[in-house]
């Protein structure tokens, strides 16, 4: 969404007295580590009650380790107490004490200058291919099916992008050319490459009616 649209939305949920829940899994996926974070300072700061649930999973690449946090915004010292209390039922009852080692490994990387920007550097040249490979596909299927315009793609962010294809679409990709998707037609960006960018964009032409 773009900051206007997301305005729209923060205007919608105050309106209706929502709790808002953001889920921020793909940190500097879609246009770098700060700029991600619009979405999750502006509810902040417009609304009374915020939850935020972030993973490091995919940003920091620890993927088995599970690693992430739950951030809970109050209106009050007195009402984050009580919430925190909460929270630790429910985490006692669910998993109690989860390992640290995937939450070191992040601590040091955000710690250390050297390798924060090291981190940072990277997550940069990851966001940058998964662009390419946004236009790579985009391209592709132009040329396979030029009365197809796949443009949508190039405009989506981050790992994924929600292709529009139909649930028999996917079937026909898997069954006849061994290419994988949801039912909902959410297809992994990140899983192209120079190789098979061509081979995608051609079994999925190939689906299209």
């Amino acid at each position: 969404l773009t900051p206007a649209q997301w305005e729209k939305v923060i205007e919608v949920v105050n309106k209706r007295g929502i709790m808002p829940f953001l889920d921020m899994a793909y940190q500097g996926f879609a246009d770098g580590i700060d700029a991600d974070a619009f979405a999750v300072r502006r509810f902040a700061e417009a609304c009374p009650v915020l939850f935020v649930s972030t993973s490091f999973s995919k940003s920091l690449s620890l993927y088995g380790e599970r690693v992430g946090a739950l951030t809970i915004v109050t209106q009050s010292k007195d009402e984050a107490a009580r919430t925190l209390s909460q929270v630790k039922r429910v985490i006692r009852t669910n998993y109690s004490n989860p390992s640290t080692h995937g939450a070191q490994a992040v601590t040091l990387v955000l710690t250390t200058p050297e390798l924060r920007a090291q981190w940072e550097t990277e997550l940069g040249q990851m966001r940058d291919r998964i662009k390419l490979m946004r236009r790579e596909l985009v391209d592709q299927i132009r040329q396979a099916r030029a009365d197809f315009d796949f443009g949508f793609v190039v405009q989506q962010r981050g790992m994924f992008s929600y292709s529009g294809l139909t649930k028999d679409q996917v079937t026909k990709l898997r069954a006849e050319h061994s290419i994988y998707a949801i039912d909902s037609g959410r297809i992994c960006i990140a899983a192209l490459n120079s190789k098979n960018v061509k081979v995608v964009a051609e079994a999925i032409a190939k689906v299209l009616v």
